[in-house]
């Protein structure tokens, strides 16, 4: 145990004197002074590059620049889902954005009609043809 303490002592102290060599560099340095600066030499200049555009850069001005779709699945909202089940026909209650009972038989209704499986969830194939309809204008409320 003795011989732990005085090495642990002697390692701090190693630690101090090494420390002090660091304090002197420093103070050894000048500090900098407007005259230093006047006296330094002016950077290199940097070469211009004239400005030309090549063929491969231009953009033809006929394509239409159209937005990426959004990464990832798409999660709809119940409010889309009741919009798009109003508009292709399925759904007569208010929408609301609650999935209830009206709602989960007019998904089920829908899926059956599209020969997907009717286990009133909208999973993504579900939402794929149903998302259709989201934008669509309201079909009579008439089921198909």
């Amino acid at each position: 145990m003795k011989r732990l303490f005085v090495f642990a002592a002697a390692v701090l102290m190693l630690a101090a004197l090494s420390g002090c060599g660091k304090k002197q560099e420093m103070e050894e340095l000048q500090p900098i002074t407007m005259e230093s600066l006047s006296t330094a030499p002016a950077p290199a200049p940097v070469p211009v590059v004239p400005d030309v555009k090549s063929p491969a850069m231009e953009v033809p001005a006929t394509k239409e620049l159209v937005p990426l779709p959004p990464q990832g699945p798409f999660n709809p909202t119940a409010t889309d889902i009741q919009t798009a089940l109003k508009n292709a026909g399925f759904y007569t209650g208010n929408v609301d954005g609650k999935i209830g009972p009206k709602s989960k038989k007019a998904i089920e209704d829908f899926q059956q009609a599209h020969n997907l499986k009717a286990d009133g969830k909208v999973g993504p194939k579900t939402w794929e043809a149903l998302s259709k309809y989201l934008t669509a204008p309201a079909v009579p409320s008439a089921k198909r």
